[in-house]
C-alpha cells in the first residue's frame, strides 16, 4: 500500500549558519531508509504524467518502484537507460517545474521527491558499485563533439554506445563545461562531474582539453582530418551587461568570471592562489540561478553583506524556489523591485556603491510578465565594493564567425532544424548554443536528440 503522507520525506541539510561559510554540499542526501520511505509515496500511475515532464524521458515509476523494493542497482540501470548523468540532474534539474509538476500526488499535497530519489540512486551506485561501462566495438566512424558540458557529455555517451569513435573538445583545461566552471561545489561537487568524465573515457570517448574550436581548429578542419559529423554543444558563455555608467570600474565583473574564478580556479580552496576580490559587501544584479550562485559564493568567500538586486518582485524571479530559500537562510538580502542606474567610484577608480531606483510592476510585456516601471525620485545607494552582473549569457560568436554557412538568429544562437542539424550539412547543435542559457536537463535532452540525429544521418 502506498505511503499517503502529504509531504515529501525531508532532505537533511547543513545548518545555514555553518554552510554559509563553507563550500561543502548544502543538502546531504537521503539515507536508504529515507529513500524507501519516499518511494512508497509513488502511486504507480497507469499513465504516468511525470515521464512526459522529463526532457530525457526517465522511466520514473519503474525506477521508483525498484527503490521501494530496496533494489537500488536495478533502479540505477532503469534511470541510465535514458539518462546518462543522473547524479547531475538529480541535483540541479528543476524537477518542480518538470516531472514533479506533473505528479498527481502534488494535487493534494507535495509531489513525490523524484529528483531526490534520482540523486540517491546515482550516489548509492557510485559509492557502492561504480562499475565503469564497457567500450562498444568501433563502427569505424569518427564524430567530433564541441563542448564538454551536459549537452556534449550526453551526446558523446549516446554515440559511444552506438560504436562511434567520439572525440570531445573542451576549450578550458578541465572537462565538464558549465558543470565545473559555473555551478558551485556546494550544489554540485566536482568529484561527481569528474567521475562522469571517467565513465565517458571508459566508453572510448577521447577528451581533449585546451581546444578552442574556431582558434586551434575550425569546424571545416575537423571534417578535413576525418570526422564525419560534428555536434556543437559549446554553451552560452558570453555575459551580458547593462551598459550603465561605472560598469568598467574595478570591482565590477560578470557572474561568469566570478564563478569561474571561484569554481574552476578554486578560489574557495586556500591551497590555490586564485586572484579574486576579497569583498566586504557585494551586490549581485539578476534573479536567476546564476545570481543565487554568485551571491552564495560571495558569502562563503567572506563578504559581510550580500545583496540580490532584481528589477521585478520575488515572485517573478526565475531562480528555483529551493535556491532562493537556501540563499535567504544563509543571510543573502533580497532587494527586489530595484534597478541599478549607476555604479559609483571611489578616488582610486574602484566601485564603492551602486545607485538604484525603485520599481513597480506595470502592464505585461512581450514575455507575459508585468513590465517593471521606474518610480521617479526613488533613487538610493547600496554601499558595496563589488558588483556582479548576472543578467544572462549568449553563445560566443567564435564558432559562427569561423564557420562559413553556419547561420544564427538575432541573439547569436545557432539555427537548427527538427533533427538538430544546423544550416551546415553534417554539423549538428544543441543545448545553450541553440536555445541560449537554459537548464542542464534541457541541454542533456538536446544532446540525446543530437546523437540520434547524427546516427540517422551517418546511416542513410
Amino acid at each position: 500500500m502506498a505511503n499517503m503522507t502529504l509531504v515529501k520525506t525531508p532532505m537533511p541539510e547543513q545548518d545555514p549558519k555553518v554552510r554559509a561559510r563553507n563550500f561543502k554540499e548544502v543538502t546531504l542526501g537521503y539515507t536508504a531508509e529515507m529513500a524507501i520511505e519516499e518511494a512508497g509515496r509513488c502511486l504507480k500511475c497507469k499513465n504516468p504524467k511525470c515521464v512526459e515532464g522529463c526532457p530525457v524521458n526517465v522511466r520514473i515509476p519503474e525506477f521508483i518502484g525498484k527503490v521501494a523494493e530496496g533494489d537500488f542497482k536495478a533502479a540505477y540501470e532503469i534511470i541510465t537507460s535514458t539518462n546518462a548523468l543522473p547524479a547531475l540532474s538529480g541535483r540541479v534539474c528543476p524537477q518542480e517545474s518538470q516531472c514533479e509538476a506533473k505528479c498527481v500526488r502534488g494535487i493534494k499535497g507535495e509531489p513525490v521527491a523524484i529528483g531526490r530519489l534520482e540523486r540517491f540512486v546515482a550516489d548509492w551506485y557510485r559509492e557502492n558499485i561504480n562499475e565503469m561501462p564497457e567500450k562498444v566495438p568501433s563502427n569505424g566512424k569518427q564524430v567530433a563533439v564541441v563542448g564538454s558540458g551536459p549537452a556534449g557529455m550526453t551526446c558523446a555517451s549516446d554515440l559511444a554506445k552506438l560504436g562511434y569513435e567520439v572525440t570531445m573538445f573542451e576549450a578550458l583545461h578541465t572537462a565538464g563545461g558549465v558543470l565545473v566552471y559555473g555551478i558551485p561545489e556546494f550544489r554540485l561537487p566536482k568529484a561527481i562531474v569528474a567521475n562522469e568524465i571517467t565513465k565517458l573515457e571508459a566508453q572510448g570517448v577521447k577528451v581533449m582539453t585546451n581546444m578552442v574550436i574556431g582558434r586551434v581548429l575550425t569546424i571545416d578542419e575537423l571534417f578535413e582530418i576525418g570526422f564525419k559529423a560534428v555536434f556543437v554543444g559549446s554553451g552560452a558563455g558570453l555575459p551580458m551587461f547593462m551598459n550603465i555608467p561605472g560598469e568598467s570600474l574595478k570591482g565590477v565583473m560578470s557572474a561568469n568570471e566570478y564563478l569561474t574564478r571561484t569554481n574552476l580556479m578554486k578560489a574557495y580552496d586556500e591551497n590555490y592562489d586564485t586572484p579574486i576580490i576579497k569583498s566586504k559587501a557585494v551586490a549581485v544584479v539578476g534573479g536567476g540561478n546564476v545570481a543565487m550562485d554568485g551571491a552564495r559564493c560571495a558569502m562563503r568567500l567572506g563578504a559581510e553583506h550580500v545583496y540580490i538586486v532584481y528589477r521585478r518582485g520575488e515572485a517573478e524571479m526565475p531562480a528555483r524556489e529551493e535556491e532562493k530559500h537556501h540563499a535567504k537562510e544563509e543571510g543573502i538580502e533580497f532587494k527586489t523591485l530595484c534597478n541599478p542606474v549607476e555604479i559609483l567610484s571611489d578616488e582610486d577608480g574602484r566601485a564603492c556603491g551602486i545607485k538604484c531606483i525603485r520599481m513597480e510592476l506595470g502592464e505585461p510585456d512581450a514575455s507575459g510578465r508585468r513590465r517593471p516601471v521606474e518610480i521617479p525620485g526613488s533613487e538610493f545607494v547600496l554601499d558595496v565594493d563589488t558588483v556582479i552582473m548576472a543578467l544572462g549569457t549568449s553563445p560566443n560568436p567564435l564558432i559562427r564567425s569561423t564557420t562559413p554557412g553556419l547561420e544564427t538568429n538575432r541573439k547569436g544562437c545557432l539555427i537548427v532544424n527538427e533533427n538538430e542539424m544546423t544550416t551546415r550539412d553534417g554539423v549538428f547543435a544543441g543545448g545553450d548554443a541553440v536555445t541560449g542559457a537554459a537548464t542542464v536537463i534541457l541541454a542533456m535532452g538536446a544532446g540525446k536528440k543530437g546523437a540520434a540525429a547524427i546516427h540517422e544521418y551517418l546511416n542513410k
